[in-house]
């Protein structure tokens, strides 16, 4: 197949062109040139700004787009508008943030959607983000009626992942010592494998897949006391694990998500436990938990020092992590609570 995809340089961008070759299809990439400029030599590069104009793109022809890194509704109209004419099948990539209701576990596809009270801004924050990608699956499937594919991922893990939401987990393992923990362990929580994902992806587009599919995973309940235990195993560090309330998070003012990453409270928890049998019946597959773990390790040691000198020691600050508590304020933290019952 001729694929065209819109980014295809940062993370599961760059997994999806991996996946593509792999498959041996033809692969047009249309960005910026901003991120990984030199990535992907022996592929096609047309370098322009999808927020001003597509024009690049006039007469050709592709059997199928990829848009992965839509966000405003208005800039996704333009490109699903310039391309509907040009390409046999659109997908887009989403997220699970587009449900309204991010209290109930096990919601499928068809559970209502966040809404905008002003649809018309274009300003991307944390409370926009799942209204605006619904309006743009919106604008996808109006656009391109039968021949498109909407997928829902969430928390997309393993190499190259800019937001480290998962692999503070087995940096910070491989530390050692004693680890906060977010209690209890046998709660549960979702990710994928940006390779995973990647595969999929190539696979539904082969097989003109349409519709709306959450991709999340695995395809059973996957505890905290797995994640951490695994990354122990894999790591072969002597991290202990201490299990701090929900309340008492939140009484010392710890951040769900940033400070605690892949964990939310409860009243938020079906963000992370959203159905995937509809994918998995699809093909949808994963790897071992453990194989990412690894991974992602190994991948963070190739990572470089930050800028103006070397790193300190320690797995976790090569570089520092964008997500996580800082080791200080993890100390303070498991402090407060020993000392809560003295």
């Amino acid at each position: 197949m001729k694929l065209l995809i819109l980014g295809g340089t940062m993370f599961l961008g760059r997994h999806l062109v991996d996946s593509a070759l792999v498959r041996g299809h033809t692969i047009t990439l249309f960005n910026r040139g901003k991120t990984n400029p030199d990535l992907f030599p022996e592929v096609e590069k047309i370098r322009s700004d999808r927020k001003e104009s597509l024009a690049p793109l006039a007469g050709r022809r592709f059997d199928a787009v990829i848009d992965t890194c839509g966000y405003v509704p208005r800039v996704v109209r333009m490109a699903a508008t310039a391309l509907a004419p040009l390409a046999d099948h659109y997908t887009f990539i989403s997220s699970i943030s587009v449900y309204a209701d991010m209290k109930t576990p096990g919601q499928g596809e068809d559970a209502p959607l966040a809404t905008l009270a002003d649809e018309t801004t274009e300003e991307v924050t944390g409370e926009t983000y799942g209204g605006l990608k619904a309006l743009c699956e919106r604008v996808v499937t109006a656009t391109l009626p039968g021949r498109s594919l909407v997928i829902r991922p969430g928390l997309i893990s393993g190499p190259y992942d800019p937001t480290d939401r998962f692999t503070y987990w087995p940096v910070r393992i491989a530390r050692g010592g004693e680890v906060l923990a977010p209690a209890p362990p046998e709660a549960t929580t979702q990710h994928i494998d940006g390779r995973d994902l990647a595969a999929w992806t190539i696979h539904a587009v082969e097989q003109r897949l349409t519709g709306v599919f959450n991709a999340t995973g695995p395809a059973y309940p996957l505890t905290w006391q797995e994640i951490l235990e695994t990354c122990r195993r894999v790591s072969g560090s002597d991290a202990t694990f201490t299990w701090v309330s929900a309340a008492f998070l939140a009484e010392q003012d710890v951040v769900p998500w940033s400070e605690i990453p892949l964990w939310v409270p409860e009243e938020e928890s079906g963000m992370l436990n959203v159905s995937v049998a509809r994918a998995v019946a699809a093909g949808l597959a994963f790897r071992p938990l453990a194989a990412t773990v690894a991974d992602t390790l190994a991948w963070h040691a190739t990572r470089p020092a930050p800028a103006g000198g070397a790193a300190p020691a320690g797995p976790e600050q090569k570089p520092a992590l964008r997500s996580g508590i800082s080791p200080e304020r993890e100390s303070a933290v498991l402090a407060a609570w020993r000392a809560r019952s003295v």
